[in-house]
């Protein structure tokens, strides 16, 4: 609007930090269920900042319930004005992170909720539910599942073709598990934690070609929580804030046969906007949690976020100087309860703080690492949201 010939500058956006974050109990939790690992995974972020819950006014969740966040929100007794439910399969946490961010930093919001709890592992033991092979056969679905091309084989038909296309070897593919392995081997937290081998992973039983059992992530329970606020509430928070430095979200297809190509993942938008919006490059991480359903995620998408050139993610990943990746153990050993990209950006923010409870990545000259990236997956390869915190 234009009075007497001026006009208003815009309204100042406010930075956005991470003030809490936490895990739920975790693993094999056969005593709870999903609403109640929502509210222990919220009440410890909320511990963990150090504000009153009269602060937050924001709720963002998505895969539990009818009218999810809504009956969420109910139950942790919060009435948001703002909220978010975008569904878009593993994505959707880093994806809300970018929604959140943008609300508080434009004053639509002054602190947001991000929560998630799933007993996935449990309700199969206990017969509540079975195995899924897809997500449905409605739709664009209904011209694949007939056929029998269910999730596991829309990525491993994607592997199968990075393979032919660049040479990446089965080994190359199994380093990947082994080294998830030996993360979770230092992390008290991780579901498996007994290392394994390159020969063990391709020994094992097969899934969908060319993955074998230990090429696939775990089915976990567990469920945390990420608290994001306003910067005129971090001089109240308990720990030093983690900022969000820059977002970027894309939704690439959803029927395999609209994939232009099986070697790109949508993480090569989301990662280029991320760091266009952060003004940094991938030089700059220090260290990276990415979705790992499956080997061949990590490498693709460490190539697509632009740490190493097309193709060459296995010889990349294999080098002593390579960005430290999923550092908890990720979803390939340490927790994997249905849709993780939220775990990924609470990794983030504890090798931020140093607070790491397994590995605990350094800098060259010892200290604690100054960027940290979350890019999570979601579908075979459908959404990609990537999400770039800091310390300063």
């Amino acid at each position: 609007m234009t009075v007497h010939g001026t006009t208003p500058p815009p309204p100042a956006r406010r930075r956005v930090a991470v003030a809490g974050v936490a895990l739920s109990d975790c693993g094999r939790v056969d005593e709870a269920t999903p609403y109640a690992l929502h509210a222990q995974a919220a009440r410890r972020a909320l511990a963990d900042s150090g504000l009153d819950r009269s602060l937050i006014d924001g709720l963002a969740s998505a895969g539990l319930g009818t009218l999810a966040p809504v009956e969420v929100a109910e139950y942790l007794g919060l009435r948001p004005t703002w909220t978010d439910s975008t569904a878009v399969g593993g994505a959707t946490w880093e994806v809300m992170a970018a929604h959140a961010a943008d609300a508080i930093a434009a004053g639509h919001a002054n602190a947001v909720l991000l929560v998630y709890g799933s007993t996935a592992r449990a309700d199969i033991k206990a017969r509540r539910r079975t195995s899924n092979l897809s997500f449905g056969a409605r739709g664009p679905l209904q011209f694949e599942v007939p056929h029998g091309h269910t999730l596991v084989a829309k990525y491993a038909m994607a592997a199968r073709r990075h393979m032919h296309e660049y040479g990446t070897t089965l080994e190359q593919l199994a380093e990947v598990a082994v080294r998830a392995r030996a993360h979770a081997a230092l992390n008290p937290e991780a579901m498996f934690r007994t290392p394994v081998t390159v020969d063990e992973v391709l020994s094992g039983p097969m899934i969908a070609d060319p993955f074998t059992k230990l090429h696939c992530c775990i089915r976990s329970d567990g469920g945390c929580a990420v608290l994001l606020v306003a910067e005129e509430y971090v001089p109240d928070t308990r720990k030093a804030p983690v900022w969000v430095l820059g977002t970027g979200e894309h939704v690439s297809h959803t029927t395999m046969s609209e994939w232009e190509d099986f070697t790109v993942s949508p993480a090569a938008v989301s990662g280029r906007l991320a760091f266009e919006r952060a003004g940094l490059t991938p030089a700059d991480v220090d260290v990276a949690e990415i979705y790992d359903a499956f080997t061949y995620m990590t490498l693709v998408t460490l190539e697509d976020l632009g740490f190493c050139a097309k193709g060459e993610g296995g010889a990349y990943f294999a080098e002593k100087d390579a960005v430290p990746v999923n550092t908890d153990g990720g979803g390939l050993s340490a927790c994997h309860p249905g849709m993780r990209g939220l775990f990924l950006l609470v990794e983030a923010v504890r090798q931020l703080r140093g607070e790491a409870p397994g590995l605990q990545v350094r800098r060259p000259d010892g200290g604690l690492p100054e960027v940290a990236l979350a890019s999570g997956t979601g579908g075979w390869f459908c959404s990609s949201g990537t999400v770039l915190l800091g310390r300063a």
